[in-house]
């Protein structure tokens, strides 16, 4: 019988990617017992600027249930290798794993305060940091949504609105492997798979070696151990795209290996790196990289973004409508003075469009225009959407219900770069509206692009919104570094026109995150 075991927590990250101790949590209750805020996850290990090694996940979640659907491992040559923690090992070229719930010989509680959801990483990193400025050790989590956990009664910063939650736990779900001859095999995680000719996964072949250890949810999580300059080439073309001119791929490779470096402390909680999917940079095959994916990252390789000798967050997007945001615009977060608001095109675009573009009369200036800009070219440089109140009804749920008809939707602040970055609905009574901030407007209306808009009523309950851009629109616009290349742009002056003020070169051995 597998035993949870109440190790000491890993409890945020002390400062950044580079630097992790083991640590156990300051009691925040007037009891001499700290219950344990989740289930403890070893720490991955540091991530050097010099040859990193990212743990990317896969798959995550797995066996949420044990009825969850067993997870296929197949290779796509030659037998796998399959080490468990107690020092079995099993070789084959398909293995499949199930969920079996295992009692556990003491039930354990886990309590803790929570703050969220929230729409982004980032935005819960902003909470973090006010909560681990008042003396709290707290953990930011992905169990469907972004959240911060503190410890039980721990106290608050003020104006956060937290809710305790607590759970008696009385079983694990541990992976079984069903072995000819053996039956059933109870597996110890963490479980080590070497695959000599690559995994056959998501339509792909990934080289691994990989890993299946716990998370921080009581699910399992299918890891790979990965070079950062293989997992470039998973990243660039999916980002920005294979036919892209050189200049434009290479700036993408930079700000990708950038990006990677500064956020490896994002899924900390739950002992990897980064994941695969949208919530980070979407990774996939790295062998259908092109030749020019591969020349770009090779031309870069070990060059990174930096200020003040620490990797940017090298935020990205589609394309800015025009006007580059200010990282402040985007999510809850410091502002970064090479994350800045300005008009992105010709000096004739510049001087029609100076920031702050703040009234509505210059947004929608700003929105009948295109000529000068940079990367007007994008699908959804312009855009517009038909939205009913049925349809916001239903995006917002539950908190929208005490509004009687008609709704009213009304902007009640922007940035300076106009974005929208508080948006009011109204109902025709006196109770409280609801109010979208930030990134939770485009995470709850989804069929908004961004948040560069305004809005135009069309009758009763129905609304045009015309608006630019596709993405948060702080950072690189990939279809203005597209543009920008293609008019013979070097990647550096391409990166320094979206990062004023950075430093494009090599790190130091050693980093700390932003």
């Amino acid at each position: 019988m597998i035993r949870l075991l109440l190790l000491p927590m890993l409890l945020g990250l002390i400062s950044g990617c580079g630097v992790r101790e083991l640590v156990t949590p300051r009691p925040q209750r007037t009891t001499s017992n700290v219950l344990a805020t989740h289930r403890p996850v070893p720490t991955p290990p540091l991530v050097s600027s010099v040859a990193p090694v990212l743990w990317v996940a896969l798959a995550s979640h797995l066996g949420a249930q044990t009825a969850a659907a067993p997870l296929q491992l197949r290779s796509a040559g030659a037998p796998m290798k399959l080490f468990d923690g107690s020092g079995r090992s099993w070789s084959g070229v398909n293995f499949t794993v199930r969920w079996r719930s295992v009692p556990l010989s003491a039930s354990v509680t886990l309590s803790r305060r929570i703050a969220g959801p929230f729409a982004s990483f980032e935005s819960a990193e902003h909470i973090a940091q006010r909560w681990r400025a008042l003396g709290v050790r707290v953990s930011v989590a992905h169990p469907s949504d972004w959240e911060v956990w503190a410890p039980a009664n721990a106290i608050t910063p003020k104006g956060l609105v937290v809710r305790d939650w607590s759970q008696s736990v009385q079983a694990t779900v541990e992976p079984v492997l069903n072995v000819s001859g053996e039956g059933d095999q109870l597996l110890k995680g963490p479980v080590q798979i070497a695959a000599p000719d690559g995994l056959l996964w998501n339509q792909g072949i990934f080289s691994g070696p990989f890993r299946l250890q716990r998370d921080a949810y009581g699910s399992w999580s299918l890891v790979e151990e990965v070079p950062i300059e293989r997992y470039l080439k998973g990243v660039v073309p999916n980002e920005i795209g294979a036919s892209s001119p050189i200049a434009a791929l290479q700036a993408q490779a930079v700000l990708a290996r950038t990006w990677a470096l500064a956020n490896c402390h994002r899924f900390q909680t739950d002992g990897y790196h980064l994941c695969s999917d949208t919530q980070c940079q979407v990774y996939s095959d790295p062998r259908l990289a092109g030749v020019n994916v591969q020349r770009a990252i090779a031309a870069t390789s070990g060059h990174f973004l930096s200020r003040e000798g620490q990797p940017i967050n090298a935020v990205y997007h589609a394309t800015n409508g025009g006007i580059i945001a200010a990282g402040s615009e985007a999510w809850a977060m410091q502002p970064q003075s090479y994350l800045r608001a300005a008009a992105d095109g010709d000096s004739r675009w510049q001087e029609r469009h100076r920031v702050p573009l703040q009234r509505p009369q210059q947004v929608s200036s700003l929105l009948l225009d295109s000529l000068g800009a940079y990367g007007a070219q994008h699908p959804s440089f312009r855009w517009s959407r038909i939205l009913t109140a049925d349809e916001i009804r239903q995006s917002i749920g539950a908190s929208v219900e005490l509004l009687r008809s008609p709704l009213q939707l009304n902007v009640l602040r922007r940035g300076e770069s106009g974005r929208v970055l508080a948006l009011q609905i109204a109902g025709a009574n006196g109770a409280k509206p609801v109010v979208l901030e930030l990134d939770h407007i485009r995470r709850t209306l989804r069929r908004l692009p961004s948040t560069l808009f305004v809005i135009e009523p069309q009758g009763t309950e129905r609304w045009l919104i015309r608006g630019g851009g596709f993405g948060h629109g702080a950072g690189l616009s990939q279809a203005g570094a597209i543009d920008l290349a293609r008019q013979g742009w070097s990647t550096e002056q391409i990166l320094h026109h979206y990062y004023p003020g950075t430093v494009y070169g090599p790190l130091p051995a050693v980093v700390r995150s932003p």
